[in-house]
């Protein structure tokens, strides 16, 4: 009795240690990268970057763990770390040029003038690709160069001529130089494998992995989008160049994007990620075959319903490894090449960066709505984590437990919430609750952690978190994202608010105490929000969409709301005028906090000054917080803490 009694004391004593996480906790977490294993299997290099909140920086780091667990061994600072094909090296990216791990010593291998990035080996281990930026004209001819830089340099007026558009995306203006992808010997002189004046690799509109090398380092496969007009396209396409020289070829017609391209280890196949329409960044992601003996594509797991996010090769190349949103987890699937059908893996984790070895064990990263990301082994469904960078850190904080509901939408469909509760929770109170909606509007809230928009940070301050995915929601099918398009006050609106029925209704919650924040279409919807609704106590709109007029003018992707809104608001101004939330102030009541940073060239900066000056020429008690130096989102540590505490205090002030 005495040894359960002194069990029982020393787990209140652990537990009353504990403490609900602060935003120095959530800056202190380290922040572990994707596995990438050792050609023999042994290891696992990783990267880890740590924000500095002294520094207003991050710092990262390159470590090493054996592919079964044991210590970590930090090998050099930097990030991307890349095996070479006999193990015995390891490249990484480091104050953007390419360094080598080797021994126990680290020494730089280029002095590119647009600085090094993604770098990955020819399997020959003689050299290796590296993405650059460089004059169209130049290539990485020395000379050139220098005349390019020094006439800029000299240049009497930081003035712009511009004569076309796409001048400037998401927080950076047009450059004179290209994206391209460089071949670096170890010993000789580099050479340009993209030239031209397109990105090669391009801005990638899903995410992923842009250029390969074949199996036998002969060629390099990578996507470019050769449009004219690039604020209009999505249409990414691959190329096929030999790494040796010669002209590229084209082995893509699709016009939605086609991206990253991933050679069979075996070297018969490329398998890549596509889209089919035009324009359509939210379209299908589905997995496509390249045979590169006969040049025939086809579709693999053809009536695979959700976005398919990354690939990897089994290494027999008889399967490919995905991964794809399954409700709110990131699931691990295996497609046979030979049947296209899909098997799960793995379906209770949120996972990434999948990699295979040689022997067939999958290394990965995943993270949840309690727990940043570790990098996990997985084999005959058994999972291990191999990285603890974390625990000491997180063994002093009390999470807020997660759970999940279903409700009734719009048309009588099913819809799914996350749930975060405050930490020690007490199911025999009522607390205030905050709903948070995502961004996108084409994405979703999942059990993964994040380090913008972190529930567990809400709910550690006394809040009930509720994250609803509602129409335009991703990991529900391609029929369930597509319901928004043309309807961004509709149905959606409808599943957010059925959604707050549903958690006034919980005894826990203080339904006279709700309130509502949300970024980027998040925001709109808060704008929305507040021209149709005095249900909430106060609102956060963070980067929203505001009048979608004015916002078509400024914005850059212009594919983006000439798809969502059928057209452009003079030919078509009907949907423009229907879903603007500007159209419906003289219904505005609700406390609002406004947003914003100058650099967000996505939903600039005038759409958050609209609404502030409405707000207050409307009399609605409101505050405005802006950032001259973040884009779209907040990412510098000090100006992220700012913006907890301010969003966090605005809350305060009106729900508690």
């Amino acid at each position: 009795m005495r040894k359960i009694a002194f069990i029982l004391l020393l787990v209140a004593v652990a537990a009353h240690a504990q403490h609900p996480i602060t935003f120095e906790d959530l800056a202190a977490i380290h922040r572990v990268g994707a596995p990438q294993v050792s050609p023999d299997g042994k290891w696992i290099a990783y990267d880890v970057s740590t924000p500095d909140l002294a520094a207003n920086k991050s710092s990262s780091a390159v470590f090493l763990v054996p592919s079964g667990g044991g210590p970590t061994m930090k090998i050099a600072d930097g990030s991307g770390p890349a095996w070479s094909p006999d193990g015995k090296t390891v490249a990484y990216i480091s104050s953007n040029q390419v360094h080598l791990y080797v021994d126990g010593k680290s020494r730089k291998v280029t002095d590119l003038q647009g600085g090094a990035a993604s770098a990955k080996w020819l399997p020959d281990g003689n050299g290796l690709l590296v993405v650059s930026d460089t004059y169209p004209d130049c290539g990485v001819d020395p000379a050139c160069i220098k005349d390019k830089t020094t006439a800029a340099e000299k240049k009497p007026t930081s003035a712009r001529v511009i004569t076309n558009l796409l001048y400037r995306h998401w927080k950076s203006w047009a450059a004179p130089t290209r994206t391209h992808i460089i071949y670096v010997p170890l010993t000789g002189s580099p050479r340009d494998l993209t030239p031209g004046a397109y990105d090669a690799p391009p801005f990638s509109i899903g995410g992923g992995d842009e250029f390969d090398v074949s199996p036998d380092g002969k060629e390099l496969v990578y996507a470019r989008d050769t449009s004219d007009h690039p604020e209009l396209s999505t249409n990414s396409d691959l190329f096929i160049v030999p790494i040796a020289g010669g002209d590229a070829k084209r082995i893509t017609t699709r016009m939605g994007a086609d991206t990253s391209p991933k050679y069979s280890p075996d070297g018969r196949w490329i398998a890549w990620r596509s889209q089919a329409r035009a324009g359509y960044e939210s379209d299908l992601w589905e997995l496509w075959l390249y045979d590169r003996t006969s040049g025939a594509t086809r579709r693999l797991a053809p009536n695979f319903d959700n976005w398919i996010n990354s690939i990897a090769w089994a290494p027999d190349s008889k399967s490919v490894f995905i991964t794809a949103s399954e409700k709110t987890k990131n699931a691990i699937y295996e497609i046979g090449v030979s049947d296209g059908v899909p098997h799960v893996v793995l379906g209770t984790m949120s996972a990434d960066g999948v990699t295979v070895s040689r022997d067939r064990m999958i290394y990965f990263e995943a993270s949840s709505l309690s727990r940043p990301a570790d990098i996990y082994a997985l084999r005959s469904g058994t999972t291990t984590r191999l990285t603890h960078d974390n625990d000491a850190l997180l063994s002093s904080i009390a999470m807020g437990a997660t759970s999940d509901i279903w409700y009734t939408g719009a048309d009588g469909v099913q819809v799914q919430a996350l749930i975060v509760r405050p930490p020690n929770f007490d199911a025999s109170k009522k607390y205030p609750a905050v709903v948070l909606i995502h961004g996108g509007p084409q994405g979703n809230w999942a059990d993964a952690w994040s380090y913008r928009w972190n529930p567990q940070m809400f709910a550690a301050r006394g809040y009930v978190a509720f994250m609803p995915n509602p129409r335009g929601s991703t990991g529900y099918g391609q029929k369930f994202v597509e319901e928004i398009s043309g309807d961004w006050g509709g149905k959606v609106y409808t599943d957010i608010m059925n959604g707050v029925d549903k958690l006034a209704a919980m005894p826990f919650v203080d339904g006279s105490r709700i309130g509502a924040a949300g970024g980027s279409f998040g925001g709109y919807m808060v704008d929305w929000i507040l021209g149709h609704s005095d249900r909430f106590k106060a609102l956060v709109s963070h980067a929203g969409v505001y009048n979608l007029t004015s916002m078509y003018g400024v914005t850059e992707e212009l594919w983006f709301p000439e798809w969502e809104f059928r057209g452009n608001p003079w030919d078509n101004p009907e949907l423009y005028e229907k879903w603007s939330p500007h159209m419906f102030v003289k219904n505005f009541k609700t406390p609002t906090l406004v947003s914003h940073g100058e650099l967000d060239f996505r939903v600039p900066i005038d759409q958050g000054l609209q609404l502030f000056t409405a707000l207050q020429r409307r009399g609605v008690p409101s505050k405005l917080l802006y950032f001259p130096d973040e884009g779209h989102w907040v990412l510098k540590p000090q100006n992220s803490r700012l913006w907890y505490q301010t969003v966090g205090g605005w809350f305060d002030q009106w729900l508690k």
